[in-house]
Formats: structure tokens, sequence, C-alpha cells
């Protein structure tokens, strides 16, 4: 079990990186009307961490499912490794699988779990042994191999699960909420696990989560999925940091979204009034005077009764809470015609810097302040 950063991917004709999977148009509907996947574009490159991101019904299993060949797709095409397959079924792709529930033989001993996928491709005993103690290792497990699953705590099982995925050393490993049943102390060493394990093999991975954290901490890339399409597929910084629509802002991490009337544009900038207040914002969708915007600042980005000469926007507000939760107090202020607006402040000093009732000024840089499409967000 083998693999380095070398080995990430080849280059096609063009000059170009080739994509180990590809998805060109693919959409999915099971009753011929809904759409729960529709015009799905992704290149994944060879050893890449993607992942696939959003709520409930956006998709994003029926994506893994169709790449793994549990669900034909409708319309489009699906390839590895350059060959479309569409028709392929799923145990002639030679791709590892971990889901939520572990699916684990429970009948069976670890290296019996972990056997099995060597002993249905034909292996021979010795390779087996040798294929099962490295995945052992790989997952540091050794020393378990003769319990059951029963005996076995979840995040062992996960291991498991996971060693199991990588035993017969495919080029492509799915995993499907893979880490939903651990509690978060679990959650968190397991996702340290994942990381770990990726590095070291290289492997493709292409991963389903809703939890936006975990995204973050894995992925090399991720996709945000809403209503069957892409919202915006980039990497965790650039997300964050980068949002190109509403959507996306509020999904990824906290986020203060203004709903406003622009009332100039200048170049990559927009004045935009917002309750009584003008904001000034870094202009990302196409807009003029007269259109409605959704402005995004996050809140570490707003400062409470800061040094005013460092901040364009400057707005006043009223402290409507204040929660203490230990690295930083999380304040909560009326401000822009809004009710809810969120600052956090770091806690370096003390509890006592804002109180409730509280009158502050309230300031953010021009470039931490999105302009972004009109998007109504459910408080």
């Amino acid at each position: 079990m083998t693999g380095s950063a070398a080995d990430r991917g080849t280059v096609d004709g063009s000059g170009a990186e080739a994509a180990h999977v590809e998805f060109e148009e693919v959409a999915k509907s099971y009753d011929g009307r809904t759409m729960a996947v529709q015009g799905f574009d992704l290149r994944v490159r060879r050893g890449e961490f993607v992942t696939l991101l959003g709520p409930s019904g956006s998709g994003k299993t029926t994506i893994l499912t169709m790449l793994a060949g549990f669900e034909a797709p409708t319309s489009g095409v699906i390839r590895i490794d350059g060959s479309r397959v569409d028709d392929l079924p799923p145990r002639r792709r030679g791709i590892g699988m971990v889901f939520q529930n572990y699916a684990l033989f429970p009948h069976m001993t670890v290296e019996e779990n972990l056997a099995f996928p060597l002993e249905v491709r034909g292996l021979a005993r010795a390779e087996c042994r040798e294929r099962v103690d490295s995945a052992l290792r790989l997952v540091r497990l050794e020393g378990l191999e003769k319990r059951r699953p029963g005996q076995l705590s979840g995040g062992q099982q996960q291991r498991v699960a996971i060693a199991r995925a990588l035993v017969f050393e495919p080029s492509l490993v799915l995993m499907d909420e893979p880490l939903g049943a651990l509690d978060r102390r679990l959650r968190e060493e397991m996702q340290y696990e994942i990381r770990r394990i990726h590095r070291e093999l290289a492997v493709t991975v292409v991963y389903v989560t809703h939890d936006q954290e975990e995204a973050m901490v894995l992925s090399e890339r991720i996709g945000v999925l809403r209503a069957g399409a892409v919202e915006q597929i980039a990497g965790p910084e650039a997300l964050y940091e980068e949002p190109e629509r509403s959507f996306v802002a509020d999904f990824i991490g906290e986020n203060n979204h203004l709903d406003g009337t622009v009332i100039a544009v200048d170049g990559d900038f927009c004045e935009v009034e917002v309750g009584r207040e003008r904001v000034r914002a870094l202009r990302i969708v196409e807009c003029k005077p007269g259109d409605r915007v959704t402005l995004s600042i996050r809140p570490e980005r707003v400062a409470v009764n800061p040094d005013l000469d460092l901040y364009q926007n400057q707005v006043g507000g009223t402290i409507r809470d204040v929660a203490f939760v230990g690295d930083h107090l999380r304040v909560r202020m009326a401000a822009c015609g809004v009710s809810n607006l969120v600052a956090k402040i770091p806690n370096v000093a003390g509890h006592g810097g804002v109180l409730v009732g509280d009158t502050v000024r309230i300031a953010w840089t021009v470039t931490d302040c999105r302009a972004l499409n009109f998007e109504t967000v459910q408080d």
C-alpha cells in the first residue's frame, strides 16, 4: 500500500493534467420530473481529496452512488481514467467504499473482514496476509485482528472500514458520511487520521458530508451543492474568504448578511444602502444602481469600537447580547436595519469590554464586505 505525490497525475495530450474522475453534464431524475442532480460537472485530479458538501437533498450522495455504479445517470457522462463507466457494474470499477454504518460483517473477525475483498479477487493466501497486515498498520489497529466488530469501539470500527476499502489498493476511494455515527471527539480524531492516510497513500478520495468543518479540515477542494446543482467549487480558504454566491457565504462558516440596494458602482466596488446606512463593498455580482444585493461580512471581521481611522465602513449599533465562548466573545447587535449583526471579539482583555445595552461604533474594511446575489436567508 504505497503512493507518493509524484504519482498524483498524468498529463494528457494537451499538456494539461488528466482527470482521474470526470463528470460531464450529469443529471439524475428518479421519477422523470424532479431532478436530483442537474448539469453536474467535475474534474478530480489523481490523488486529490474532493468533498461534496451540502444540506440534505442537495444531491451529493446521488452523485457518489452514480460514481460507484449503484445508480445510473439519466443523462451525461462519467469517466474514470478517461474511460466511460456509465454502464460498468460496481465490481468492475475498482473503487473502495466507506459508509457511515461501517458495513462490516459482524460474524467475521477484523482480519477476516479485511481479507474478504482480497479473497473474492482471487489473491493468494500469502499475499492476502501481507496486505491485511499492511492495512492494519496503516490504520494503527495491530493486535486487534482477532476481534469481531462488536468488540470494537465506534472509532475502531470505522478504522477497520477504511482499511477494508484500501486493502485491495484501489486508486479511488469514495466515502459517504463516514464519520456521521461518531461523537464529536472521535469525529475530530478520525478527520486527522483520514488526512494522514490520504497523504501517505496519495489515493484519490471523493468524500460526502453535510458537515462544513469536516469538509474544511479534510479537503483540497470542496464542491458546495444545492438542489442538485453546484453553487461553487474551490479550496476551503477560497470558499470561506471569497464566496461567489450568498448561499455559499451562509453555508460555509458563520456570516452576516445585509440586504440592500445599490446606489453607486465604481469599478470593482459599489455603494449599497442598508437600513439607513451606506456601505461600500467589493462587487462580486454584476449590478447597477437600483439593484438589490446581499452583503456578506464574516463576524470576525466586524470590529467593535475600533480605531476608526483604519476602516472606511463605520456604522452605529446597540449591543443586544454578549455570549462568552472561551476564546472569544460573540456579540449580537442591532445595526444597519437588522437586529442580529454578529461580531466575534477575541478574548484577550476579559469579559468587561462590552455590555448589553451599550451604544457602539461598528466597522469593517471594504474588501471584507462582499456584494453578492440578492437572496433572502431565513434566520
